[in-house]
């Protein structure tokens, strides 16, 4: 994985950053990088004895509490009543040899509300949320590696935006602790990388248990993951262009070898959708329990009305939405085992990133398998009529996410790699 010596990367950031706002500012950037740089050689002299993330600028999301650094969650809210200990998954990065590149922009909250960051593709349309920031320094060429989290579809929605490979793990593999929530139910930390050989090192450092898989994805057998494409009401949301982007997608897919069924997606989709609105609401409002009658003039009304909805729901109606999860989560993994289904494939964004910056974008590609809790890996896929990047997501079950990386290269091959901004 690139490296940069702390000049350089400070270099990069203020050619890019001007256009992109992709880091959250901090005044002091470059002091500070030059001694973490110092002290991380200090303490690794040998080049032969350094750990796996030597050296390797990383851009976290400012919901993720770093020491020396504030949090301010994309938020007005006073950094210092935000303030707490610095998350294990930085300690992991540091022991790692990694260099925290600086606070990447998020929306508000990692709701809704958008921050200033810009798709490095074309700075009028969105770079999608709420993990904006992390995906769009990726995009830009300014780290090669981020950190950032997903509710619903906060990660690969952002990084089929901005055309660069989001890794979302099973729920719980990566700790969250240190970790301003939004909804801990589906709340998941993940990683944006330029492509897929990129993400493997850090996986292992950050994800709990990690057991590397061979080549192929198969305990030596190297073999092709079979393929399905969810039929019915949820495949239908996704837009003209992105479905008929995604079909010939599938079609390069099997075309190369790899066995693709057409299986329905279990659930009423409607009804799913409404079940995860009422735990996410129901979990944001206890969330902010205390800030927001504090502070909750400071709040942007985006994610004020979501907070006044959670505050409305009772307790029996979260814990029905709830149970309604856990058997959609067992439904699906039932057809997965009857189907012999490795990998669901599906768009990863309803299609391209939309014109404007007052929104960013539509997550419900990415609802069901949030909602799941199940490893998403999102790949870049193509360009859409106007240039802007596509994307495709791969659906493991749960706890197969070192199989899924590993199955990641092959597919990422047929689809043609990584978009650069043009």
């Amino acid at each position: 994985m690139e490296t940069a010596p702390p000049m350089d990367l400070c270099d990069r950031i203020e050619a890019a950053d001007h256009r992109v706002h992709a880091f959250v500012p901090e005044p002091g950037r470059r002091a500070r990088l030059r001694r973490e740089a110092r002290a991380a050689a200090e303490r690794w002299p040998d080049p032969a004895g350094r750990p796996p993330l030597y050296g390797v600028p990383v851009g976290v999301k400012d919901i993720v509490h770093v020491d020396g650094l504030p949090t301010r969650a994309g938020s007005a809210v006073p950094a210092e009543a935000l303030a707490g200990p610095q998350a294990s998954l930085i300690d992991r990065l540091r022991a790692a040899g990694a260099l925290v590149a600086g606070k990447t922009v998020t929306a508000e909250f990692a709701v809704t509300a958008p921050g200033p960051t810009r798709n490095p593709h074309d700075p009028g349309h969105t770079p999608g949320g709420s993990s904006s920031g992390s995906a769009a320094a990726v995009a830009a060429g300014m780290v090669p590696l981020a950190i950032g989290t997903q509710t619903i579809g906060s990660m690969i929605r952002p990084a089929a935006y901005c055309g660069v490979v989001g890794f979302k793990p099973t729920h719980g593999r990566i700790p969250a602790d240190g970790v301003i929530p939004n909804a801990p139910t589906f709340d998941t930390v993940g990683l944006f990388a330029p492509d897929t050989a990129a993400l493997s090192p850090a996986a292992g450092v950050l994800c709990d248990d990690w057991r590397p898989e061979p080549a192929g994805g198969g305990p030596g057998e190297g073999r092709r993951p079979v393929l399905a494409v969810p039929t019915g009401p949820y495949l239908d949301r996704a837009e003209a262009e992105a479905a008929a982007a995604f079909e010939d997608q599938v079609r390069r897919l099997a075309d190369a070898g790899f066995p693709v069924r057409r299986v329905p997606l279990p659930a009423d989709f409607d009804a799913l959708v409404a079940r995860q609105e009422v735990i996410n609401r129901y979990e944001l409002a206890r969330t902010h329990a205390e800030w927001f009658p504090r502070y909750g003039e400071l709040y942007r009304e985006q994610t004020a009305a979501k907070i006044r909805q959670g505050r409305r729901i009772d307790h029996e109606e979260y814990a029905s939405a709830l149970r309604d999860r856990d058997r959609f989560r067992d439904r699906l993994t039932a057809v997965m085992d009857q189907e012999g289904i490795d990998l669901w494939i599906t768009p990863a964004a309803t299609g391209p990133a939309p014109r404007g910056l007052d929104s960013t974008g539509d997550s419900i590609m990415c609802l069901p398998w949030s909602v799941a809790g199940v490893p998403v890996l999102g790949l870049p896929a193509g360009r859409a009529a106007n240039s802007l990047p596509l994307g495709l997501q791969c659906v493991a079950r749960a706890g197969a996410d070192e199989r899924l990386l590993a199955w990641g290269p092959g597919i990422e091959l047929v689809l043609g790699g990584p978009s650069a901004p043009v």
